[in-house]
């Protein structure tokens, strides 16, 4: 199963973006295609802060933008949200010991524990962080070698 990362989202949304055509793309693909794949819940709302904030993108696209753009994504019958899980804190604190991650790494320490707990074995996303977590393969957009790291 595949999951998606917040930067894609981002790309896919905001059309001045480098890499929108690339990210909308994959997104369509997954969309129209048959196989599940997952949005974590985290990168949901890590995508409404960023794409609403104005220090961000100016300007900014507004609440109801944001929001229909990841109903548009719910409306797919293959995708489905990530929540975390009853266990989910001890799935997090195996993700982190397996990967020493800290600091800002946590955030995606979080969404790769999601991602290990839903089955999804690959995300889509141009943060070359997520090569840190063993048991998740990075598909970058459009052969990109990843930059982002957030």
């Amino acid at each position: 199963m595949i999951a998606v990362d917040t930067n894609v989202l981002i790309y896919a949304h905001r059309r001045e973006t480098e890499l929108h055509r690339a990210a909308a793309d994959r997104l369509t693909a997954l969309a129209e295609g048959d196989a599940p794949w997952i949005l974590p819940v985290f990168c949901i709302t890590e995508f409404l802060r960023v794409v609403t904030h104005l220090r961000v993108f100016n300007p900014p696209s507004s609440s109801a933008e944001a929001l229909d753009f990841v109903g548009l994504l719910l409306d797919a019958p293959t995708c489905t949200v990530a929540f975390p899980e009853a266990r989910f804190l001890s799935g997090l604190e195996a993700v982190i010991r397996e990967s020493d991650a800290r600091g800002n790494l946590i955030f995606d320490a979080q969404i790769a524990a999601i991602c290990k707990s839903h089955g999804a074995s690959t995300i889509v996303t141009n943060d070359r962080d997520f090569e840190r977590f063993a048991f998740l393969r990075v598909e970058y957009l459009a052969g990109q070698q990843g930059r982002d790291a957030s």
